[in-house]
């Protein structure tokens, strides 16, 4: 692997897509989506835009990094088979990034914004020690994973995520009440982010729960590098061949009858 391969990393898992590039660990310049649900009209414009500003062409792109899922079927379908593309005209290197932890790395900045210096707590005293990000998987569950901090010094890495995090629950389907059963009885809040939020907060409004602003809520291509960068360093390449999203569960398809 290069020292700086050039990378594009793309989010189409939620409502809104983003795509982003970069040479190693280090983003260049990304771009979010005009528009909601647009990720097959928008990408590949907002791919080239990206290429055309520093100076590079798409044979050039050494590594991809998506988001692999749980979330939107028809967003996950469209960055596998762009990833499975890549790889098949270039040999471009994939990554498959979790969804989930997409989100809950979204603390990072969390806590890059709102940290007191020299002090273990994160914002007006408050040491966020558990985070869920949740999706909207439909039929009243969600998709949902918990994460505990595991290195609560004020000066670590914002960039290691996943030293500073491990995943307590993983990637799951729950309902609003399952996931509260499990987790709102805590000594210390569970910290929701999460786009399922966005039409469904007041199911998680109970005493154990706390919520991060709404602007930490959405996955960006900036954390799927971020990430996928990460996993590169320990040469978590996907096979791209086998690749498929990680639904968890199958897609609500509606068979018309006559």
């Amino acid at each position: 692997m290069s020292q700086n391969p050039i990378i594009l990393a793309v989010e189409t898992s939620s409502r809104i897509g983003s795509v982003a590039i970069a040479f190693g660990g280090k983003i260049q310049k990304e771009l979010v989506f005009s528009e909601p649900m647009k990720h097959s009209v928008e990408i590949f414009p907002a791919v080239s835009t990206l290429l055309e500003s520093i100076g590079r062409k798409p044979r050039q792109i050494e590594h991809i990094y998506i988001s692999a899922g749980p979330g939107s079927f028809t967003g996950l379908r469209i960055a596998t088979t762009l990833a499975k593309t890549m790889h098949l005209a270039n040999k471009v290197k994939v990554i498959a990034v979790d969804t989930l932890d997409v989100i809950a790395s979204n603390i990072m900045d969390f806590r890059r914004d709102n940290i007191v210096h020299n002090s273990q707590s994160d914002v007006q005293g408050i040491s966020i020690d558990a985070i869920a990000p949740v999706l909207d998987a439909k039929r009243g569950r969600f998709f949902i994973a918990v994460y505990n901090r595991v290195i609560k010094e004020a000066d670590t890495n914002y960039a290691e995520f996943y030293k500073q995090y491990a995943k307590i629950l993983p990637d799951s389907l729950l309902s609003a009440s399952e996931f509260l059963e499990q987790f709102a009885c805590r000594e210390k809040p569970v910290w929701l982010l999460g786009d399922g939020l966005g039409y469904h907060r007041e199911k998680f409004q109970v005493d154990g729960i706390s919520f991060l602003e709404e602007k930490y809520w959405s996955p960006r291509a900036n954390k799927v590098h971020l990430l996928g960068w990460q996993m590169a360093q320990q040469t978590k390449f996907a096979d791209p061949i086998s690749l498929t999203p990680f639904y968890l569960s199958r897609p609500d398809v509606k068979v018309k009858t006559r």
